[in-house]
């Protein structure tokens, strides 16, 4: 494994009692520990030990390609405008689009924040979890989602690890009235995984333009995939999830399953394997996106020692990709053996360790404030502090630096606004703009 590439000097020191790996993937970080055991988790999944299945019994994506033409390269440089501080390590950026224009923070340790379109944190959080999330090195509050009808339904979706034994746990709240404040009175839990190491959490959440509900979920933790839950479709870890939070439960499920995941009935390969598998053979999804106009999803996928990888599903996918982990890993085959990659999806970008070590997917810009963005995809990397474009040439597709932030960037949101915006684990938030 090469060795990670230190955070520059200029970073700002990570908030106290925050582990310097904090919430990704980074191998370099001490080893994981085991969790405790999860018995009592609601919904859980088989205990991730199973042998994965043979190439041959992947289910078979049906894609047209991508429904939008190629990527732009965009502009040469990017810069940051500094929107809010003040914050106590943010993970995650959200807006509820309900017409407020607010800015909803992730706050690693349990709370949700609020910026205001004026920059100003509210004092008071929009919901505090913190009693009931287990937080530290890679687990936490990681995850939250609006309804697509929050302004009419006050509904909204978490993902934490859950105190005691650091399960993942997926669940409803319901926000006031008014939408200043959530309940945590009235959690719902939709969804528990039992996680047997402390690392590999993944943790984000969205709303897919079909109305469902996506979240990503890593390996399982350690290094390598030691279960082989990735490549293992009977299990929910290494994973990207989708589920109705608006239909009818069945089951015993606290959601309904859609009729068209891979594995339900009315997918490319039924009883294949979960029926909420949606993709597979990730090893830390951290961060997820939708393309706003076509319906393209990236996922950023954090790599085990030398690469870094963004992948792309079409917005006309049927599900069922296998992005190949932990036989792949980036465009090569893991390790230093040899590999049958025809099966497998490999990413559209990938950078090596030489210039970070933890990827921290982002989002294509479809604003209307910089049109020299247009269409382009941003994202980074939490050790080196980069921030990514990228850069197509004749169809060949690679990461191009547009900024040397100086930051540990953990993640990338849009506001109402269509703006992208940054959060660094040192407690501020940024406007991403074209420089000059």
């Amino acid at each position: 494994m090469l060795p990670r590439r230190p955070v520059p000097s200029r970073t700002a020191a990570p908030v106290a009692g925050v582990a310097v790996c904090l919430v990704i993937a980074i191998a370099g970080c001490a080893g994981p520990t085991p969790s405790g055991s999860s018995a009592s988790v609601a919904s859980t999944e088989p205990s991730g030990t199973g042998v994965p299945p043979t190439a041959a019994a992947s289910a078979s994506p049906s894609s047209r390609g991508s429904t939008n033409p190629p990527l732009p390269t965009g502009p040469d440089a990017l810069a940051l405008e500094l929107v809010a501080d003040g914050l106590h390590a943010p993970i995650g950026l959200a807006h509820a689009g309900d017409g407020s224009g607010r800015l909803y923070v992730l706050e690693q340790f349990g709370r949700v924040r609020v910026v205001e379109p004026d920059g100003a944190v509210r004092p008071e959080p929009f919901v505090d979890l913190s009693g009931r999330i287990l937080s530290g090195g890679e687990r936490g509050l990681l995850g939250l989602a609006f309804h697509p009808e929050y302004a009419r339904n006050r509904r909204l979706f978490v993902h934490y690890s859950r105190a005691g034994d650091g399960a993942t746990v997926v669940s409803e709240l319901r926000a006031a009235g008014d939408g200043r404040t959530a309940d945590p009175g009235s959690e719902r839990v939709l969804l528990g995984v039992a996680q047997p190491f402390s690392n590999h959490n993944g943790g984000q959440m969205a709303f897919g333009p079909d109305g469902y509900l996506y979240i990503g979920l890593g390996d399982g933790g350690a290094g390598g995939d030691p279960y082989g839950n990735a490549q293992n479709t009977d299990v929910l870890l290494g994973k990207l999830l989708r589920i109705d939070v608006d239909g009818q439960p069945t089951d015993g499920r606290a959601y309904a399953i859609p009729p068209d995941n891979p594995y339900a009935s009315g997918g490319v390969r039924p009883g294949g394997g979960r029926p909420e598998i949606w993709a597979y053979g990730l090893r830390n999804p951290w961060q997820l996106s939708f393309d706003p106009e076509g319906g393209d999803l990236y996922v950023g996928d954090v790599g085990q020692g030398r690469w870094e990888e963004v992948n792309r599903q079409p917005g006309d996918s049927r599900g069922g990709e296998n992005y190949g982990w932990a036989v792949m890993e980036g465009r090569r085959c893991y390790g230093d053996g040899d590999c049958d990659q025809a099966p497998y999806v490999k990413p559209i970008a990938e950078y090596s360790h030489d210039q970070g070590c933890s990827i921290t997917g982002g989002h294509v810009y479809r604003g209307g404030r910089q049109p020299e963005l247009q269409g382009v995809y941003v994202f980074g990397d939490y050790c080196s502090g980069l921030v990514f474009t990228l850069h197509v040439d004749e169809g060949t597709v690679t990461p191009k630096v547009v900024l040397e932030s100086g930051l540990s960037i953990t993640a990338f949101g849009v506001g109402e606004d269509g703006e992208i915006y940054l959060a660094h684990i040192g407690g501020s938030i940024h406007r991403v703009v074209v420089a000059g």
